[in-house]
């Protein structure tokens, strides 16, 4: 199940959001050619977060605890959480103003950093990645967004789903992901609580980063379907003609 599109425009052009997408881009080019000209241990182990080290030395290891989130392992991780990143923080951003958002996404970081260090504190392995501050940014949009259509692709397929169930079907597989590395000392691959941690402080920040901030209508979700991908990735079409039913232009739901 992997997002395309969500059917929520925003009142306001998310500069940050562009800028952590910018940002992130260009860091992989320079984590790359760094990793060329002086190998894993010096850019990798040097920059991202460890726990073990991070245990052993907070105070000199806690920049790693930024420096991680704009590094990652390969392309194929960089494109997943820009795709992520850019569907889902637009929308957030919107919701909670530019500076806010940018002081939210490193706050979900840190936290999911954090998250990561305490349930496998004497883990060698160090984790990179976005991910976890992208987490939050989902957290909060399953918080103010849960019936927005979400459009995902299915192997074969389109499908429109409400929100809720895209991000929660997501975190289900990161909260199995979690139990199933409890007790190990050095678990590789994904770094499922780092995920757990972000997701929560999402949760949890989003409420409060809008104390002030102006209430935002969204468009209601209608009802499971199947859609082809000719039609803009499940978009409804201004003149209606794809004939399914979903929620059309000006169609509002104010129910925050």
């Amino acid at each position: 199940m992997i997002p395309v599109s969500d059917q929520n425009p925003t009142r306001t052009t998310p500069y940050v959001n562009y800028a952590l997408i910018a940002v992130n881009v260009l860091a992989f080019v320079l984590e790359s050619w760094l990793i060329a000209n002086r190998g894993d241990s010096y850019v990798v182990a040097g920059y991202g977060l460890v726990p073990s080290r991070i245990s052993a030395d907070p105070s000199g290891e806690a920049f790693t605890l930024f420096t991680s989130i704009f590094m990652h392992g390969g392309f194929g991780h960089l494109a997943g959480n820009m795709l992520f990143l850019w569907i889902f923080g637009d929308n957030v951003e919107d919701v909670i103003g530019h500076r806010r958002y940018f002081a939210f996404f490193l706050l979900c970081g840190v936290c999911a950093g954090a998250a990561q260090v305490m349930t496998g504190p004497g883990s060698g392995v160090p984790v990179v990645g976005a991910s976890g501050a992208i987490a939050g940014v989902m957290g909060a949009y399953l918080v103010l967004y849960p019936r927005i259509p979400v459009t995902v692709f299915m192997g074969f397929f389109f499908m429109v789903w409400p929100a809720w169930v895209v991000i929660g079907f997501w975190f289900v597989l990161q909260l199995t992901g979690g139990l199933s590395a409890l007790g190990l000392d050095s678990p590789g691959g994904v770094a499922f609580f780092e995920h757990i941690g972000g997701f929560l402080a999402g949760v949890l920040a989003v409420r409060p980063m809008m104390i002030g901030r102006e209430r935002a209508q969204v468009s209601a979700f209608s009802g499971f379907r199947h859609v082809s991908s000719r039609n803009r990735y499940g978009l409804p079409r201004a003149s209606g003609g794809s004939g399914l039913p979903g929620p059309g232009p000006g169609r509002w739901d104010s129910w925050r």
